[in-house]
C-alpha cells in the first residue's frame, strides 16, 4: 500500500482509530493484522518470506540468549544466513548469475547459469537489516530475547516503516509495543503536520522534479550539458524529497498512535563534507553499517591503510545493498573514495588554509564548502540514477557539451521542452519552498504550534491545497520501495 494513495487515506484513520478504541492488551494484534494487510497490497504471496524469516530470528533469539560459550555464534550465523540468503536469493542471485556469464564468455569458456527472474519483495532489505539487528544485539547483550512471538512479529513488520525505514533498533521500539498509548490531542496534531510535510514533498516536489528526470535520463545522449545539469540538480532534490517524505509519513504515522521513530534525514545538502553529508543522510541505514559492519571491522582504531580497507569495504556493501546493479557499487565507491581522500588530506588543507588568508569570511567558506560537498554528491548521484555504467559515464562526458556555442542556443531551448517549462518552473519553485520551510523547522522546531490560530490554519490549508492541485497526475511508487 503506497503512502499516497487513496487506500491508505482509508486505512491509516480506520487502523489509528481502532487503535485507541481497543483495550491495550489487543492493540499489538490490531497493529500486526494491519501491518500483514498493509504489506499485502504489494504482492500476497510474499507474505510467506516474512513470516519464515520472522521465525528462524524468534527461535535465533531465545537459542542464542539460553546458549553458551560458541554456540551463541553459531546461533547467530545460522540467522544472519538464513537472512542473507533469502536477500540473496532475490535480489542478487540474477546479479550474479549474469556476471558470472559474462566473465566466462570473456575468458572464452562455454558456460552459462540461468537466472530465476524473481519479482524482488518490496522492502526486502530493510526488514532483513531490522531483524538481523535484533538477533546481534541479543547476542551482544544488549536485548533481551523477545518470549511474545506476535511482539516480534509486529516489530519486523510494524507498518509505518516496514517497507523503507527508518530501520529501528530493538531497543528503540520492541519497548514501545508493551506500552500504553493514550490518545493525545497535541502529538496527534504533530504526526498529522509531519505527515502532510512528507505528502507536499513526495507528492509536490519530488514527483514533479521525476516527470522531467525521467524523460532526460532515458535517453541521455540527446542532451547537451546543460539539460543534464539540470536533470541531475532535480535529481538530487527528488529523490531526497522523495525518500525523506516516506520517512516523515512513516515517523509522523507513528507518533499518532504514540510510537516514536528515529529521525532519518537532517538537511543532508546542507553538509560541509562527505562524512557529515553521511551522518546527516538515511540515518538509520549509515548507523546500521557503522555499528554491525564498520566496527567489527576495526573502525578507525587500526593502520591507516587498514581504515581505508574498512572504509571502502563499508560503502561498496551500501552500494551493493541499494541494487543489485554496477552503478549502485560504483556510486558506494566513490563516496568511500571522496571519504578516504578527504581523511587523508585534511592535514594538508587546514595547514594551507592557514597560510593562505584571503580574507573570505566564515560564512562564505561555509557557503563554498557547502556547495563543493554538493556537487560531489550529485555526481555520485548520475550513477545511482544512470541504467547502467556506460550510460553513466557517457552522461559525465556530455555534461561539458552545450555550453559555449550561441549557434546551440535553440537546440538547448528545445532539449528544455521535453516537458512543459510551466512544470520545470513548478519544480524549482518546489524545491525552494521545500529548502525555506526545512530552514524555517531547523531554526525552531515549535514555530508553528506556537503561531496564531489563523496562520496556523491559512497554513494548512495550503498545504492542503497543494496536496489537491499541484500533485502529478498518477501517484509514482517511492524510489525506495525497489530496495
Amino acid at each position: 500500500m503506497l503512502f499516497n494513495s487513496f487506500s491508505f487515506f482509508v486505512f491509516f484513520p480506520l487502523v489509528t482509530g481502532l487503535y485507541f478504541l481497543l483495550p491495550h492488551r489487543q492493540r499489538w494484534a490490531l497493529l500486526l493484522t494491519a501491518s500483514c494487510v498493509f504489506y499485502m497490497y504489494f504482492i500476497p504471496k510474499y507474505l510467506l518470506i516474512l513470516a519464515f524469516t520472522i521465525v528462524v530470528d524468534y527461535f535465533a533469539g531465545l537459542l542464542i540468549e539460553n546458549a553458551r560459550g560458541g554456540h551463541r555464534k553459531v546461533w547467530l550465523s545460522l540467522s544472519i544466513v538464513a537472512n542473507v540468503g533469502v536477500l540473496s536469493l532475490f535480489k542478487y542471485f540474477d546479479f550474479l548469475s549474469e556476471n558470472l556469464t559474462a566473465l566466462a564468455h570473456f575468458l572464452g569458456w562455454n558456460y552459462s547459469m540461468s537466472t530465476l527472474s524473481l519479482v524482488l519483495p518490496v522492502g526486502l532489505s530493510f526488514h532483513t537489516f531490522q531483524a538481523m539487528s535484533y538477533t546481534i544485539e541479543v547476542y551482544r547483550g544488549n536485548q533481551k530475547a523477545e518470549r511474545h512471538f506476535g511482539i516480534y512479529a509486529l516489530y519486523v513488520m510494524f507498518y509505518p516503516q516496514l517497507v523503507a525505514g527508518p530501520i529501528e533498533r530493538p531497543q528503540n521500539l520492541l519497548p514501545q509495543f508493551r506500552e500504553k498509548h493514550n490518545f493525545d490531542y497535541e502529538r496527534m496534531t504533530s504526526g498529522l503536520r509531519l505527515m502532510a510535510w512528507g505528502l507536499f514533498k513526495k507528492t509536490v516536489v519530488a514527483d514533479r522534479l521525476a516527470l522531467f528526470v525521467n524523460k532526460v535520463y532515458a535517453e541521455p545522449g540527446s542532451f547537451d550539458g546543460p539539460v543534464l545539469v539540470l536533470a541531475t540538480l532535480f535529481f538530487a532534490f527528488q529523490i531526497y524529497c522523495d525518500f525523506s517524505g516516506y520517512s516523515e509519513i512513516a515517523i509522523g504515522s507513528a507518533r499518532v498512535m504514540g510510537f516514536k521513530l528515529m529521525q532519518n534525514f537532517n538537511r543532508p545538502y546542507h553538509a560541509r563534507n562527505i562524512s557529515e553529508f553521511w551522518r546527516r543522510w538515511h540515518i538509520s541505514l549509515s548507523t546500521w553499517f557503522r555499528d554491525y559492519l564498520y566496527f567489527p571491522l576495526g573502525g578507525n582504531r587500526v593502520t591507516a591503510a587498514r581504515w581505508t580497507f574498512n572504509i571502502l569495504v563499508v560503502f561498496l556493501v551500501s552500494g551493493l545493498w541499494h541494487g543489485a546493479n554496477w552503478t549502485y557499487v560504483v556510486w558506494g565507491g566513490l563516496h568511500g573514495c571522496f571519504l578516504v581522500f578527504g581523511a587523508a588530506t585534511l592535514a594538508f588543507r587546514e595547514r594551507l588554509t592557514d597560510r593562505i588568508d584571503l580574507g573570505i569570511p566564515m560564512a562564505v567558506r561555509r557557503t563554498l564548502q557547502t556547495g563543493f560537498t554538493f556537487g560531489l554528491v550529485c555526481i555520485t548521484w548520475i550513477f545511482f540514477r544512470a541504467a547502467s555504467v556506460e550510460e553513466a559515464w557517457l552522461i559525465c562526458k556530455r555534461l561539458f557539451t552545450g555550453w559555449y556555442s550561441v549557434y546551440q542556443l535553440p537546440i538547448l531551448t528545445s532539449q528544455f521542452k521535453v516537458v512543459p517549462l510551466s512544470w520545470l518552473a513548478a519544480g524549482i519553485a518546489g524545491i525552494v519552498t521545500m529548502e525555506l520551510v526545512e530552514s524555517w523547522r531547523a531554526r525552531d522546531r515549535s514555530a508553528i504550534p506556537e503561531r496564531p490560530w489563523w496562520f496556523r490554519w491559512a497554513l494548512y490549508y495550503g498545504v492542503a491545497g497543494a496536496l489537491l492541485f499541484l500533485h502529478t497526475p498518477e501517484s509514482i511508487q517511492f524510489i525506495y520501495f525497489q530496495f
